[in-house]
């Protein structure tokens, strides 16, 4: 029996059908691809950051050293002062009159000492001659020495007086800059009075003093013992500031000294550096952030923090890749940030694959395929998507 010519289409559809409706075989998985780089040592320099304070060089307050009225003041507020330079004039007058007057008793005393010695000198013969008795002349002899003696009282005399007429014209111990007068004309001051008539601080150069912890100080001592860290005899006593807009200080300074002690209130160390300060840029009380070198670490290991994960507990993981692309996961020992890397202290060795980009999609257990990690490639992404948004 002959099939009708109209029914061949749905048989043709049928067979088309029943051919789709087979099962195919899935396609092979793809191993997923992350970016990994190469565990190497290195050598690098390692620097502390430390919050400090300014502090002037040296700082004098001014105290009058006699009694007196203050007749003229004879600086400018705020500004340089020389060692030497007059500050204030004391009214000399009564000092002058006291040198006068000191100076008039010695011309007295030594106006007598002739008369006296040529009286010894008599007695003394005439004792020989037995012309004059033995208590005459003990009697000159006392009067001699009570005679010189006055001179030289007097002499001191002349010479405290003198000093006294000196210390009117208060001057300036040290170089550097005045702060304010605390009296004006026309004050009564006394000798060595509680307050300052004023200040001056010597700030070129200028100190600045930063507090250490002394469990840091700890470490770090331990890790130059170990031979961890290596101190630069030659620079590694330089330092740096920071300012406390950001700016960093152009002139580098020196590392003077650690404090002996520990303050107990703070349980830290004052490390004291000293910085030139020709322009008048640092000024005392100022807040800075000091660079401090530690030392030379040549076998330092720095992976970027990118690459580093938490556990709950907030311990520091990384991925690894094996030489058979499996992907291992270990934990690390972190020492500090380093830029926008991690010094690795423990448990990474040279050699070592770290992930540093798709940690998504690797797992523990999984086969991976590494490529090594471009930073510039990333750093270049965000530049060409901002290039690309603006010319839309």
């Amino acid at each position: 029996m002959k099939t009708p010519l109209n029914s061949l289409p749905i048989v043709a559809a049928a067979a088309v059908l029943t051919s789709c409706s087979k099962p195919q075989a899935p396609p092979p998985a793809a191993v997923p691809e992350v970016a990994t780089i190469t565990v190497v040592q290195k050598s690098v320099l390692l620097t502390t950051e430390l919050p400090g304070r300014t502090t002037p060089f040296r700082i004098a307050e001014i105290r009058p050293q006699v009694n007196g009225l203050i007749l003229k003041r004879l600086f400018t507020e705020g500004a340089d002062v020389k060692e030497g330079q007059e500050l204030y004039q004391i009214d000399p007058a009564p000092f002058q009159a006291a040198l006068d007057n000191a100076k008039a008793a010695l011309g007295r005393a030594e106006a007598n000492l002739p008369a006296i010695q040529l009286r010894v000198g008599r007695y003394k013969q005439a004792l020989v001659d037995k012309a004059v008795s033995q208590q005459d002349f003990d009697d000159a002899s006392a009067a001699l020495r009570q005679a010189e003696a006055d001179i030289n009282y007097y002499k001191a005399m002349v010479e405290t007086a003198r000093i006294n007429l000196n210390y009117a014209h208060v001057v300036s111990p040290i170089s550097g800059r005045i702060g304010k007068s605390a009296v004006t004309d026309g004050a009564i001051v006394t000798a060595f009075q509680p307050l300052a008539l004023t200040a001056i601080q010597q700030l070129d150069p200028i100190y600045v003093d930063v507090p250490q912890s002394a469990t840091e100080l700890l470490r770090l001592q331990g890790r130059l013992e170990e031979g961890r860290l290596v101190r630069d005899g030659t620079n590694g006593n330089q330092v740096q500031i920071i300012l406390a807009d950001g700016t960093k200080y152009p002139l580098e300074g020196t590392l003077q000294f650690r404090d002996v002690s520990v303050d107990p209130t703070t349980a830290s160390v004052i490390l004291r550096m000293v910085f030139p300060n020709p322009n008048g840029v640092l000024l005392p009380g100022m807040f800075i952030r000091a660079v401090v070198k530690e030392g030379s670490n040549a076998r330092a290991v720095l992976i970027p923090q990118q690459a580093v994960s938490r556990d709950p507990k907030g311990n520091p993981l990384v991925l690894l890749v094996d030489p058979n692309g499996k992907v291992e996961q270990r934990m690390i020992g972190i020492d500090r940030a380093f830029g926008d890397q991690w010094l690795v202290s423990s448990n990474l060795a040279v050699g070592d694959q770290v992930v540093v980009e798709g940690l998504q999609k690797a797992r523990p257990g999984a086969t991976v395929k590494a490529v090594p990690f471009d930073p510039a490639a990333k750093a270049s992404a965000p530049a060409q998507s901002a290039t690309l948004s603006n010319l839309k």
